[in-house]
């Protein structure tokens, strides 16, 4: 075969849903869900990426959040991406994420870049009205395969 080999993609949609814990505790457990899920269906989205998006919109539910209301996770993969979603009670949308802040995050303050990485790093990003609150959303695209030579496997 000449030129770099395609890796299949799924061509169905495969999605999770899941109710996390109102608390820091559901972190790890959403980065260790969306990483299982990309990596077990070789899904192209990259996985680095969809899990420290994934952390940032569950912290943010859970910091921004009051009450102890489980949290859902939905990660939808399409043959095209990935759609990872957070649903939180709180119906109010979240601080300036579909508009770029005016002035740049105070490099002494541990808060205030996560909402810029969602922008930063999702092919698109966003948040809409629920039945319960609000989910907030970001999308990430297939990464082509790479050629390799010198791998094995």
């Amino acid at each position: 075969m000449n030129g770099p080999a395609l890796q299949e993609r799924p061509s169905a949609s495969a999605s999770w849903r899941i109710a996390l814990p109102h608390s820091a505790a559901a972190v790890p457990v959403a980065r260790a869900l969306v990483r299982t899920a990309l990596a077990e269906l070789e899904h192209g989205a990259d996985c680095d990426t969809a899990e420290l998006l994934t952390a940032e919109l569950v912290a943010n539910a859970v910091e921004h959040t009051a009450g102890d209301t489980p949290i859902e996770l939905v990660v939808e993969l399409l043959p095209t991406g990935c759609q990872v979603e957070v649903h939180d009670p709180d119906p109010a949308p979240p601080g300036r994420l579909t508009m770029p802040d005016t002035k740049d995050p105070d490099p002494w303050q541990e808060h205030g870049r996560g909402l810029l990485l969602i922008r930063a790093l999702s092919s698109s990003c966003g948040h809409r009205p629920t039945e319960t609150g609000k989910a907030v959303w970001f999308r990430l695209p297939v990464v082509p395969h790479q050629w390799n030579p010198g791998a094995t496997g």
